[in-house]
């Protein structure tokens, strides 16, 4: 049996869970309502306020999608009930973000000839913190793991840290290693 598959989720207060015929499962909560399609192999059934995942034989496809969307269902109850946040960091010199004349799109001046605006989608909620002697930050915060996780990546590209300054977008408190670059080797 799968570990993480076999675990049941509980269900917190204001949150509920639905699973329609077509093993479509519905997670409505205070922060937001998100679906999940479920393979037809996986059972997902509902009752006093724990939700159970269990699959029907021990093939290997069936195994792998046990604990799967054990884990999906779980991150979308949390979602809906308490949120994600994540916390970017703009680290180098000159490199600003702040938000444009639209609703939910960021302004990024990053050391390119143009400025880079970004569109984020309206589940998405986001707040930038510019302070005298300090990186700026974003600070953005959505009900949905895999969407939030995919603006990170997307922010991340326009400038991917690098190893000899330390310079470019980074997650709040990660570490760059530092290559020590050319003129030390001599």
């Amino acid at each position: 049996m799968s570990r993480i598959g076999k675990l049941p989720i509980a269900i917190p207060a204001g949150v509920t869970v639905t699973v329609s015929p077509e093993n479509l499962v519905t997670v409505k909560g205070p922060k937001g309502e998100l679906t999940q399609q479920v393979d037809p192999l996986i059972t997902v059934s509902v009752e006093d306020g724990v939700c159970h995942v269990s699959r029907p034989n021990d093939e290997k496809e069936s195994r792998a999608k046990h604990g799967l969307y054990r884990a999906l269902i779980h991150n979308m109850v949390f979602g809906v009930s308490e949120g994600y946040k994540a916390t970017l960091q703009l680290h180098g010199v000159g490199y600003r973000v702040e938000m444009a004349q639209t609703p939910n799109t960021l302004n990024f001046t990053l050391g390119y000839t143009h400025p880079i605006f970004m569109q984020l989608p309206k589940e998405v909620k986001v707040e930038t913190k510019t302070e005298r002697n300090q990186d700026p930050l974003i600070m953005l915060e959505c009900a949905d793991k895999q969407l939030l996780g995919q603006i990170c990546a997307k922010i991340r590209t326009f400038r991917k840290p690098e190893p000899y300054k330390g310079k470019g977008i980074l997650f709040l408190g990660e570490v760059v290693r530092r290559k020590a670059g050319k003129s030390a080797g001599k």
